[in-house]
């Protein structure tokens, strides 16, 4: 037998910045990064897509874009600024998808141009799929906007949409050109935003930094309370442990292992199972407290360092517990996320719970029975617990 073989490496490098006023034309942060990876002697063309969200509650923001790049010319701007809904919406339908890559076509835009996502996960998801997939590839920059984004998912590696009702059904890895995390786009959260984000901080701590979770604890009321100087820490040591994660031995996940998905299995079927009325870091929330329960009650964790999970949780304001998590048999409909999250794994069930608090351990099973308990202590826990 004859074959012939070939194995080579790709390197992948991007910074996350942080910074504030992004497109004051004083602020020289985005426009020397995106030179950087221009062709000496070409000017390239730069797109951008907002978010719905981010238009209303900062209308200024496409005239000071269009200013800045008035100022700064290394680049070519299209002047058309597309606008797309905001939330899971945008990754749900496709005709927002076609929209983009209608978008790519019209204006000509090439593998060496750029497409700039503004907004929350969802668009950033959307706009990097359809990056990913134009010409194969086009250079994507992420400018997040949300606690959520800014932490987590904007500044790593996978994009995405939905699609046959499961969550990022189809989508890439394909890593940013660069990450914005801009601290003004934070100050319009509503309360409920603001305190979405939170609850993957809290994961990361969790399965990597005990530390970073006491520091949680510490300062969790100041959080609620919106101290931005304590919110741009919190945004800052998560997205570092998010990025460290990613630089490790399996970013692209071939594997499946997925310790940053703790809390994430019955999130995901969560999110679809409520219509996604519930964000996607509430949903979080609540299933890092089940597993977390479930960790207790299988063995692995103590009851206090249960306790102080579920407590935490309470005080930034998270439901720890939903009807639609309920396990009343085995054709209960979370049970089917469970199936869904072992196909997305790609055969092998790997379930991360806890061992302590700072520590992770993975599992390839959970107990249906166990399960139902767990709903069944979380509901107790709600119903008497008074939050801090």
């Amino acid at each position: 037998m004859e074959f012939l073989q070939q194995k080579f490496s790709v390197n992948f490098s991007y910074k996350v910045f942080f910074t504030s006023s992004l497109f004051e034309t004083s602020n020289t942060t985005f426009i020397n990064t995106v030179s950087s990876g221009l062709q000496e002697g070409f000017t390239k063309k730069i797109f951008f897509v907002l978010d719905s969200g981010v238009h209303e509650a900062h209308p200024s923001l496409i005239n000071a874009i269009r200013n800045y790049f008035s100022v700064h010319r290394q680049v070519e701007l299209i002047n058309e600024i597309l606008i797309i809904p905001g939330g899971e919406q945008s990754k749900n339908n496709e005709h927002y998808f076609r929209q983009l890559i209608d978008a790519i076509n019209d204006h000509r835009i090439d593998r060496h141009s750029f497409i700039v996502a503004i907004g929350g996960g969802a668009v950033l998801d959307l706009v990097g799929y359809a990056a990913a997939v134009g010409h194969r590839g086009i250079k994507h920059i992420r400018i997040p906007t949300t606690v959520l984004s800014q932490n987590d998912s904007g500044i790593g590696v996978k994009n995405g949409i939905n699609f046959n009702g499961k969550k990022n059904f189809l989508g890439t890895f394909a890593p940013p050109f660069a990450v914005f995390n801009d601290d003004q786009f934070l100050l319009t959260l509503s309360p409920r935003q603001w305190r979405a984000g939170i609850s993957e901080a809290v994961k990361v701590a969790l399965i990597k930094d005990k530390e970073f979770f006491v520091w949680l604890e510490e300062n969790a009321s100041s959080i609620v309370a919106r101290d931005a100087e304590k919110m741009n820490y919190l945004i800052r040591r998560c997205a570092d442990l998010h990025m460290q994660h990613i630089g490790g031995a399996d970013p692209f996940e071939t594997g499946s292992s997925r310790p940053l998905d703790f809390g994430h299995w019955s999130a995901h079927k969560l999110e679809q199972l409520s219509q996604f009325e519930i964000l996607h870091g509430e949903a979080v929330a609540i299933g890092i407290a089940w597993d977390t329960m479930y960790s207790n009650l299988c063995g692995k964790l103590s009851k206090e360092d249960c306790d102080r999970v579920l407590i935490l949780m309470q005080n930034f304001g998270f439901d720890i517990t939903h009807e639609l998590m309920q396990v009343e048999g085995e054709d209960s409909a979370i049970l089917k996320g469970l199936e869904e999250f072992r196909e997305h794994l790609g055969g092998q069930l790997t379930i991360m719970l806890l061992e302590e608090i700072g520590r992770g351990i993975e599992v390839h099973h959970l107990d249906a029975d166990i399960l139902q308990q767990c709903g069944q202590h979380l509901q107790k826990f709600e119903n008497g617990r008074v939050p801090a």
